[in-house]
This record gives C-alpha cells, structure tokens and sequence, in this order.
C-alpha cells in the first residue's frame, strides 16, 4: 500500500485535501479513482464490482432530513426505469412521513410537487411489506415499491441479514432504485475509511441482489445495459 501511495501522490496535479490520505491509500489499494471535489468541500471515489461501475459521494447533505456530512452510493444496474423502491430505517420513515402530513394536510396543499423529495412522495404512493413480508427487518425498517413481487424478490437473498447487521443507529438511511438506478443515502460526519468500506460491503450486496431480481422478475431481456453512475440528485 506504502508503494501505491507514494505513486498515487507523484501522479496528482493538485495537492491532496487534508485529512483525506487515508481513503485516497484506501481507494488506491483496490484501484479504484479518487478525486477531490468543489474547493476540497468533498470527495468521489469510482470503482467496479467486477464489470459493473459504482460510485461513492461523500460532502455536504443533499436532503433536509441529512444533516451535516452525507455520504451517497450510486450504481445504474440496468433495471427497468420505472421500477420505483423504497427501504429506509423507520425512525427516518416516521418523521418524514409527518412532515408530509403537516405540510400538504395541515397546509391545506393538495398535492404533493416535485419540489419534494422522491423517497417522501414514495411514503404515500406505494403500499409497504408486511411485518411478516419484512422478517429479520420489520424492527427497524421499511420497504415499499411500485413493483412488489421485485421488491419481494430483493430481499429474498442475503441483503436482509446485511441490512440486520448494522449497528443500531439514529442516522438516517436510505436504500432507493429510480430510474434504472440504485442509491444508498446516510449521514456521515467524518468519512473513516472502516466507515466507507462497511457502506460499500453492504452496497454492493444489494446491487447484486438488485440485478438478480431484476431479471428473475422482469426477464434479462427487459434490463437495460448498465453505464456510469451520474451525480443527478
């Protein structure tokens, strides 16, 4: 790793950010890229599991219910764009659940805009699992989807007992597939390198899994060619 270091460092243009060394080493030591990001206020590392490319965000919050740090997965794996699902923690689930209440029942709106988050407006559109369809997750989790019988499919496999295994926490998470696309969302206040390789473990189980059940459910057929995740919200 020593080696690969001294190469990384040789090879840069720019000075890297301080205090960001040992995930540079980190992503280094798999090969994968690392770069800084808007004035050293954040970082991208990209990487393959196997053929398929992902790519992990870590700066500012991109949603009010993130506060701080956010740290953000990414990997298109090629199902159906308008397959739409939804696993987040339920303490998370609950507050934002009120938050709509209060906003568009309370505040008298009739509809929910686009201003408004996906995974908020997902809460009132799609029917969730049962307690029973949930099993090991029921406790601390959710999951609903416009497509149950993939969702079902999803969390036949090992993800449920990866999902299990995180260490009970207050910190939202969100686990999402939109547009062919699944993301992984969490706060994160400092990016540790032993952080960052549990959140890609646990990502890449459910990105195999994903593709798994997308074509069990949809047939190889309806899934579109991966390509690189982008940085659209």
């Amino acid at each position: 790793m020593l080696e690969g270091l001294k190469r990384w460092f040789s090879s840069r243009q720019e000075p890297l950010p301080q205090g960001w060394e040992a995930v540079a080493a980190w992503a280094e030591s798999r090969r994968w890229a690392f770069r800084g990001v808007r004035d050293h206020d954040g970082f991208v590392v990209e990487g393959r599991f196997g053929t398929q490319p992902w790519r992990l965000e870590w700066g500012p919050s991109q949603r009010p219910y993130i506060e701080g740090g956010e740290l953000r997965l990414r990997s298109d794996v090629g199902l159906p764009h308008d397959l739409q699902a939804l696993i987040i923690d339920r303490t998370l689930q609950q507050r934002l659940e009120k938050q709509v209440f209060d906003q568009y029942v309370e505040g008298v709106q009739t509809r929910i805009d686009d201003e408004t988050p996906p995974e908020m407006r997902w809460l009132v559109m799609f029917p969730r699992l049962t307690g029973p369809e949930m099993g090991v997750l029921r406790e601390r989790h959710v999951a609903l989807a416009s497509a149950k019988p993939w969702l079902q499919q999803w969390l036949a496999g090992p993800l449920p007992a990866a999902l299990a295994a995180m260490p009970a926490s207050e910190l939202p998470f969100v686990l999402m597939s939109a547009r062919g696309r699944l993301t992984l969302r969490t706060a994160l206040a400092e990016p540790a390198v032993a952080a960052l390789q549990h959140w890609v473990t646990l990502f890449e189980t459910a990105v195999r899994e994903a593709h798994r059940a997308g074509v069990e459910v949809f047939g190889a057929e309806a899934m579109h060619p991966a390509a690189a995740p982008t940085t659209r919200r």
